[in-house]
């Protein structure tokens, strides 16, 4: 069969019988009838029935967009949905309501493929994004010869119209319908570069208010009926909630740097040199951001926004290493020795004015960065700046995770380092803990300077502990060089011991079971035996 005789949808068997006809899905684009695709006005002159979503007011976008190439003596299919946001006494609900009219819609349509008809289905936008004919294509398609013709989203008329970039480089686009619960918005707006929020109308005041508590509302903008009459863009925090249709999307554009009036890319703030060209410097913030003990795995979507928001990113290098590249932020790696400079160094750049993301592994308060940065941010010049600790996976909770639950009851959390306390305080703790059984969490456990720890921590433990307890040791968690396995206590080796590894001793209660095989796990009951 020639494509001609494809597209005519009434080809003869070698019999002379009628063959079965074929389904298109036409994608007319986001309103402008000129948008819409040469192939898509082709098979809509030519098809035997047109068919079309509405609602029960009757009037369909898809068919004013595609009137134009309508040939006046064809079949019109109007698949008027019982139900849209109104409530419904189906008993299946209201899925139970759509699902039984997709079903008889596609039955009217495969009436028509029966008789060898050709059938496009209108679609606004493109069929299989958001699109009611994917519930035709679901139904049929495996039946009939069918086409999907794409179409022009409202996505791409919307950035068209709005004249800004969506993704650049190696930005991330999300797309986000609105009808998702609030906090799961809020989540989704936070760890994303860009963003189109589909599906407004009513949702738009949660919607607003996710952008918000993202703290992405100033970046957001607002298009209504893109390419249609009446079209309007603005920014979405100056839009009134009362005022918003159904055909509105919010976009997030891209983060990457703008281009100023001569068509120059925006240079970075440079900090040297005391003060904003503008005279007394605008206050910023501080966000000490917490990223999980190895890579993007492990990172929350409210660390993964903040730290796309900032304007430069301060930490130890190997930690500032883990974080993508993005153009327009600059990046201050430093040793890890010095984190009291560091911290000052952040909170300087914030009273300049700029959005300062200090990165912490793991959690930014165990350990880490949070202190160093409230420290020094309760002393002048820095009282006014503000700062925010947003948490991490801590590379305790990790490690447990990998072996399977050994802080199943209460623990204690130690740092065996002694380089910024003295070894008599760790012993004394470590000896507490013991006494009160606790499982315990050791870190920093050793270095190439610091190679006793270990061993004292083992023979101070193995007064309380019997030599069989279990202990995690936990290297790299997360990372490329992983490795999480158990021993005994007392076959404790120092020397297998280092800066990134995480020890995890049991209590009397711990239990290291094998569960067949070579598979063993480590648990702690919560219910304690009583005395």
């Amino acid at each position: 069969m020639t494509e001609r005789q494809e597209i005519d949808g009434v080809g003869q068997s070698a019999a002379g019988a009628s063959a079965a006809g074929r389904l298109y899905g036409v994608g007319v684009g986001p309103g402008d009838p000129s948008l819409i695709t040469v192939r898509a006005a082709e098979l809509i002159g030519r098809a035997d029935v047109i068919a079309y979503h509405c609602a029960r007011h009757g009037r369909s976008h898809a068919r004013a967009i595609a009137e134009r190439y309508l040939t006046g003596g064809q079949i019109e299919e109007q698949l008027m949905y019982p139900v849209t946001v109104e409530t419904t006494d189906h008993p299946g609900g209201y899925r139970g309501a759509l699902d039984d009219f997709y079903q008889e819609a596609s039955d009217r349509l495969a009436a028509h493929l029966d008789a060898g008809r050709m059938v496009v289905v209108l679609a606004e936008g493109d069929p299989l994004f958001y699109g009611s004919y994917q519930h035709m294509h679901k139904r049929l398609a495996h039946r009939y010869p069918t086409e999907v013709v794409p179409g022009v989203t409202s996505i791409s008329a919307a950035a068209a119209r709005l004249g800004t970039p969506l993704v650049e480089a190696e930005e991330v686009l999300t797309v986000i319908p609105g009808t998702l619960p609030e906090e799961e918005l809020t989540a989704r707006l936070a760890g994303t570069d860009s963003a189109v929020i589909m599906k407004l109308g009513r949702t738009f005041p949660a919607v607003r208010r996710a952008l918000e508590r993202a703290g992405r509302l100033d970046e957001a903008r607002y298009v209504e009926r893109a390419t249609m009459e009446g079209e309007r863009t603005g920014r979405l925090a100056e839009i009134e909630a009362d005022s918003v249709p159904y055909f509105s999307v919010a976009v997030l554009p891209s983060r990457v740097a703008a281009l100023d009036s001569d068509g120059k890319p925006f240079e970075a703030l440079a900090v040297e040199g005391g003060e904003l060209p503008d005279g007394e410097p605008a206050l910023g913030e501080v966000v000490v951001v917490g990223t999980g003990p190895a890579g993007p795995l492990w990172l929350t979507p409210e660390a993964r926004g903040a730290l796309a928001n900032a304007t430069d990113l301060v930490g130890y290098t190997t930690y500032l290493d883990r974080v993508p590249v993005r153009a327009g932020q600059v990046r201050h790696g430093s040793d890890n020795k010095v984190e009291g400079v560091r911290a000052e160094f952040a909170l300087e750049l914030a009273r300049r004015g700029r959005r300062v993301a200090v990165v912490s592994s793991g959690d930014p308060g165990v350990f880490a960065m949070a202190t160093a940065v409230l420290e020094a941010a309760c002393q002048d010049p820095y009282r006014d700046v503000a700062v925010r600790v947003l948490p991490g996976m801590t590379a305790a909770h990790a490690a447990a995770s990998r072996a399977g639950a050994p802080l199943g009851h209460d623990y204690a959390v130690i740092s065996l380092s002694d380089r910024l306390k003295p070894w008599e305080v760790i012993a004394r703790r470590l000896r507490a803990a013991a006494e009160a059984d606790l499982v315990l969490a050791l870190y920093n456990p050793g270095s190439k300077s610091r190679t006793t720890q270990v061993g004292s921590a083992r023979d101070l433990l193995l007064e309380y502990r019997d030599p069989a307890t279990p202990v995690v040791m936990a290297r790299d968690v997360g990372g490329p060089t992983e490795r999480v396995r158990t021993v005994a206590l007392a076959e404790l080796d120092p020397a297998e011991v280092d800066m990134r590894t995480l020890l995890l001793i049991g209590s009397t209660q711990t239990q290291w079971v094998q569960r067949g095989g070579d598979r063993e796990v480590v648990w702690t009951p919560r219910r304690y035996p009583e005395d």
